[in-house]
């Protein structure tokens, strides 16, 4: 056979300037295509002998890459089935491209979905090379070697050359741009990346020792694959250590996973892999992209989005499979029938596993709840078929550390914290230290209290209030401990209409003000066990708020609108009493003579409104006009007079400063100066 030319059979005027132009970015993926082909064709081999197609020793089949940083080269050499000139022609110089440019429009932001379309894997070397190079033979008897020549243009030559071996060995020479790729170290890692698991050794070099203080090569050749791992073998040959190792070697500075799930699938699709349950923080964006995809043991990525579920991206592991198809945008994969029943395999083995540990092992299971909450919440709040399972398995934790199931809390809490309309209440705390006050309130009246800390546990509360029939959540410090749970019995407020006015402008004269924060003060008839003055903030608009803090979006109007709290006033507190009565003993003829003032002001506008009553406007004399606005503001006057007289007394009177700041610093509201202000007037009142 004489040295040949011609062109490759391509629809579009040059594919190469395309290629380098969509994959340049992903441009280390080259190494990945040609050792799959390499491993490709040796499985081949592999078959032909099992079935009696190929009579030859098979011999070494270990790949082998090599560099040669002074010529800038890298081969990759595979003792596989090889190639004639005839499949030459056919695999590599007709490449069955048609409106490759419509393609590569639509997939252009998408570098797999181009590399490894249309028999284009071999032609990624062309992102890293000035000219390719295939020498080859075929496994067949009387087999010609031939070697095939190309310099990144559509023109190629072909030539019959000297091979003893069969196989194919490709010799890349890699371009001025990309010389780290003869680079030892940067090809060993990308080794490691995409071919860490290949079921055919792949060699690279020698191993190395340290010697006379540098490190030399031995005569050991370098294997950098498992070509066996752990997910493909039988999980009945596997122990526990075997697990934890091979989660060390995935991620070899986490934390002990709290158990794995072994997958194993044949049937209706191929399905293998080994997922992990992490120890997961708060910070969940830092735990996604853990899961490795791979297919048929080649490392794909570890962006599974579409492939799994959501909430399942926390889990750390591998998944393989044949049946999914990588080379497509991530739409189609969301679409695709496989995709969805592996998605929906996955979702079932998870909770499977979560339902049997719990059954199994419950007080294992608990003690392992705080670091699976945040995974099982986000799958019930994202997943429909993962909520339906999970709620036999999801827990709630109260503040003495117990834990129950959904059912058991119910059961237990109904006959106690049922409210007046039927509703069972589920009070809860979102921080034990802060909310200590209200959390022992709470429990003096005998209800029982939920830690509910967690990342997603606000919008937890909400899903279970959908969920479960006649269930209300209500934090601790939303209201009262008389008024968390509506009953029928109540207590009588001893205070008088004048005196709660009278109390409102005393404590509203000495509130802080805070950043973002409103106070309104409201008055309960509690216990003069109860404390005299309590800080609530309304269950809804708060729960907004911290779910505005979370999601974002649509919930984030809620989180640019000021704090409301209600400043709740014992009525029936002593300390209260006493500033009644104090108020009384040292302002009481003062105020009830400006009380008796404005009620006469307000008894002539009364008149005059009266009066102005079916008239047209200028058929009201003006001195009347004038009469009411001029006692409109006289009345204004009175009362002005009458806060600035109660002001006074609550500025002299340092107890109505002092409640106000028990309440504050019991809601962690008190800081920095106004703390300081409140340990030095103590002090005083000791």
């Amino acid at each position: 056979m004489q040295k040949q030319k011609g062109q490759i059979g391509v629809s579009t005027e040059n594919i190469f300037p395309i290629i380098k132009k969509y994959l340049y970015s992903d441009h280390e993926i080259f190494l990945r295509e040609l050792i799959s082909n390499a491993v490709d064709a040796t499985q081949k081999l592999k078959t032909l002998v099992s079935v009696g197609d190929f009579k030859g020793e098979m011999g070494d089949l270990n790949i082998q890459v090599k560099i040669n940083e002074k010529k800038k080269t890298l081969s990759v050499i595979d003792r596989g089935v090889g190639m004639s000139a005839e499949e030459i022609d056919k695999f590599i110089n007709q490449i069955a491209f048609s409106s490759a440019n419509e393609f590569l429009e639509k997939y252009k932001n998408d570098a797999n979905a181009i590399i490894g379309h249309f028999g284009m894997g071999f032609y990624s070397s062309f992102m890293v090379s000035k000219k390719v190079e295939i020498i080859t033979k075929s496994y067949k008897e009387e087999a010609t070697p031939v070697k095939w020549t190309c310099d990144g243009s559509p023109e190629f030559t072909i030539e019959e050359v000297k091979k003893e071996d069969r196989g194919t060995e490709i010799i890349l020479h890699i371009d001025d741009d990309n010389k780290q790729f003869v680079d030892k170290k940067e090809i060993e890692n990308l080794l490691k990346k995409y071919c860490r698991y290949l079921p055919i050794p792949i060699i690279f070099g020698k191993e190395t020792e340290w010697k006379d203080g540098k490190e030399v090569d031995t005569e050991k050749d370098n294997i950098i694959n498992e070509t066996s791992p752990l997910w493909s073998r039988k999980p009945a040959d596997l122990k526990d250590e075997d697990y934890k190792k091979f989660y060390q070697d995935l991620y070899p500075i986490s934390e002990e996973p709290l158990f794995h799930i072994h997958l194993n699938v044949d049937y209706p699709f191929n399905l293998t892999g080994i997922l992990y349950f992490p120890k997961i923080k708060n910070n969940i964006e830092v735990q996604k992209n853990k899961i490795q995809l791979y297919c048929n043991q080649v490392y794909v990525t570890d962006s599974v989005e579409g492939i799994v579920p959501e909430f399942l991206t926390l889990l750390h592991g591998v998944i393989d499979s044949p049946d999914i198809p990588l080379n497509v945008s991530r739409s189609y994969l969301q679409s695709d029938n496989n995709v969805k029943k592996i998605s929906n395999h996955i979702t079932k083995k998870v909770a499977d596993r979560l339902e049997e540990i719990f059954k199994n092992d419950r007080k294992n299971y608990e003690s392992k709840w705080d670091d699976l909450k945040l995974f099982i919440e986000y799958g019930m709040l994202t997943e429909d078929k993962f909520n339906e399972r999970a709620m036999k398995f999801v827990l709630l934790k109260n503040t003495d550390n117990k834990y129950f199931t959904l059912d058991e809390y119910r059961d237990l809490m109904k006959s106690n914290q049922t409210d007046k309309d039927g509703n069972l209440i589920y009070l809860y705390g979102t921080n034990k230290e802060e909310q200590y006050g209200f959390i022992e309130a709470a429990k003096n009246k005998g209800y029982d209290v939920l830690l509910l800390d967690g990342h997603f546990d606000m919008h937890f509360v909400n899903h279970l209030e959908q969920k479960l029939e006649k269930i209300r959540c209500v934090r601790v410090d939303s209201a009262v401990p008389e008024k968390l749970i509506a009953k029928e019995e109540f207590q009588e407020l001893k205070l008088t209409a004048d005196q709660r006015e009278n109390l409102i402008s005393i404590f509203n004269s000495q509130m802080p003000e805070l950043n973002k924060a409103h106070f309104i003060v409201t008055f309960e008839a509690l216990s003069e066990n109860d404390f005299p003055v309590m800080i609530t903030q309304h269950e809804f608009m708060r729960r907004m708020k911290d779910m505005s803090a979370l999601g974002g979006g649509m919930m984030s109007f809620y989180g640019e609108l000021p704090d409301n709290y209600n400043l709740v006033v014992n009525g029936n507190h002593q300390h209260i009493v006493r500033i009644v009565e104090e108020v009384e003993k040292e302002l009481g003829d003062k105020l009830s003579s400006i009380r008796s003032r404005i009620a006469s002001l307000e008894s002539r506008v009364k008149e005059l409104e009266a009066a102005k009553k079916d008239k047209k406007e200028e058929e009201i004399p003006y001195s009347e006009k004038e009469e009411l606005e001029d006692t409109n503001k006289k009345i204004e006057e009175q009362k002005s007079k009458k806060e600035e007289i109660l002001k006074k007394f609550a500025s002299e009177e340092k107890h109505v400063s002092q409640l106000i700041d028990l309440a504050l610093l019991s809601n962690n509201m008190l800081k920095g100066e106004a703390l300081n202000r409140f340990v030095k007037r103590s002090i005083e009142l000791i």
